[in-house]
């Protein structure tokens, strides 16, 4: 039985309820309709930590998905599920994969430069000042580039690029 049919709470259930009605309505091919079912319950799945099963529907929407902008938030959600998971290398590529199919993506911007942030951390605590830098650097990259996006996000990442000198004075967000 589809995830969406198993939904316990009548918020979840009227939610599958309106996007099956929706769903039935649009003029879409029958692929397009059932990369949308995989990446709900994929969705729904990741929302009860069952990180697993979404991981399983994600990989069947990215099968059947043909656009590119819709690819994008699956191989997101899968970045999510990897980082959660501990898995910085399965993300990243994850989170690239995202990007390219759809630059202007800042939230995976953002998760790219926490992950290299937090491998800044991890190199500088074991005495590896150097490899910090680099790692820290590749953090400024990506959270300016995903601050020009969206200028009123990550206000964290904002102060510590002000902080640490990586935020250039031409940059008026």
């Amino acid at each position: 039985m589809p995830r969406t049919q198993r939904n316990d709470n009548f918020i979840d259930k009227s939610f599958t309820v309106m996007a099956d009605m929706i769903l039935k309505m649009l003029p879409t091919k029958k692929q397009a309709k059932e990369a949308f079912a995989y990446y709900r319950d994929g969705m729904s799945a990741q929302a009860d930590g069952e990180y697993a099963e979404a991981l399983d529907n994600y990989r069947a929407a990215l099968e059947l998905e043909e656009d590119p902008y819709d690819k994008s938030f699956i191989l997101y959600n899968m970045g999510l599920i990897y980082a959660s998971n501990g898995d910085h290398d399965a993300a990243l590529e994850k989170y690239a994969a995202a990007i390219d199919l759809n630059p202007r993506m800042p939230q995976a911007l953002n998760n790219t430069a926490v992950i290299h942030h937090y491998r800044g951390e991890q190199a500088e605590n074991s005495g590896d000042n150097k490899t910090a830098e680099v790692l820290y650097d590749q953090a400024a990259t990506y959270w300016l580039e995903a601050l020009r996006m969206a200028p009123n996000n990550y206000i964290e990442a904002q102060n510590w690029l002000k902080n640490t000198g990586r935020m250039p004075a031409d940059v008026f967000f």
